[in-house]
C-alpha cells in the first residue's frame, strides 16, 4: 500500500501499523481518503439523527459513533488508540478520562451550572484533549457534540460554517480557539461555535 497522507496543522499522524488498519486498498491520497471517510460519516449521521433516545454521554456510545464514522475505512474504528500522540491524555487513559468527561457533563445538565452552549463547547474540548481514537478526533468530537446538542433541544453547532478538516482560516481559527480553551478560555471555541 503506497498511500501518501498530508496532514493539515493541528492533525495528528497515524503511525504505520495504524495506516495498515485502512480498508479501501484502492486509497493512496490524502483527497480520496478524505472522500471516502466523509461518505462513511454521512452514513454515520444518517444513523445518529435518526435515533431519536439513548444517553449521549457514555463511553459505549461514544465508541459507536466512532465505529460508524469509519467502519467502512479503518479495521480499528471505535477501537481506542494504543499508543500516545503528539495530544491527549495518555492511551491508557482514554477510558477513565472519558468517565469522567460525562459524569461531568451530565451534573453540569442537572445542576444548570453553565449554558447548554457552554456545556456543549466544554464537552468538545475535553473530547478533543482525550483523544481517544488515532484519527478522526476533531470530526467524532465534532458530531458527538452536535448530537449532544439536538438530544437537549439545541441546534447543531456551525463550526465556522466551512472544512475544518483543510488549512485555511476557519481551521486556524478553530485550533486557536481550542488552545486557549487548554489555558481556561473558552470566549473564543464559544464564539467560533457558532459563527
Amino acid at each position: 500500500m503506497g498511500l501518501k497522507l498530508d496532514y493539515p496543522p493541528g492533525a495528528t499522524p497515524l503511525d504505520p501499523d495504524e495506516a495498515q488498519g485502512l480498508i479501501p486498498r484502492h486509497i493512496s491520497t490524502q483527497g480520496q481518503l478524505n472522500e471516502w471517510e466523509q461518505q462513511n460519516i454521512l452514513r454515520a449521521e444518517e444513523w445518529v439523527f435518526s435515533r431519536r433516545r439513548g444517553d449521549v454521554l457514555t463511553v459505549d456510545f461514544i465508541k459507536r459513533l466512532h465505529q460508524r464514522m469509519f467502519d467502512q475505512t479503518w479495521r480499528w474504528a471505535g477501537a481506542f488508540r494504543r499508543s500516545d500522540k503528539n495530544i491527549g491524555v495518555d492511551w491508557r487513559e482514554i477510558e477513565v478520562e472519558l468517565r469522567k468527561l460525562c459524569l461531568d457533563v451530565k451534573a453540569q445538565l442537572e445542576t444548570r451550572s453553565v449554558p447548554l452552549d457552554e456545556a456543549a463547547a466544554r464537552f468538545h474540548h475535553r473530547m478533543t484533549r482525550i483523544h481517544p481514537f488515532a484519527n478522526g478526533n476533531g470530526r467524532h468530537a465534532r458530531l458527538v457534540t452536535d448530537v449532544f446538542l439536538v438530544r437537549n433541544g439545541a441546534d447543531r453547532f456551525s463550526w465556522g460554517s466551512a472544512d475544518l478538516e483543510k488549512a485555511g482560516d476557519a481551521r486556524t481559527r478553530y485550533i486557536a480557539a481550542l488552545r486557549a480553551a487548554d489555558a481556561r478560555d473558552y470566549s473564543l471555541l464559544l464564539k467560533f461555535v457558532r459563527s
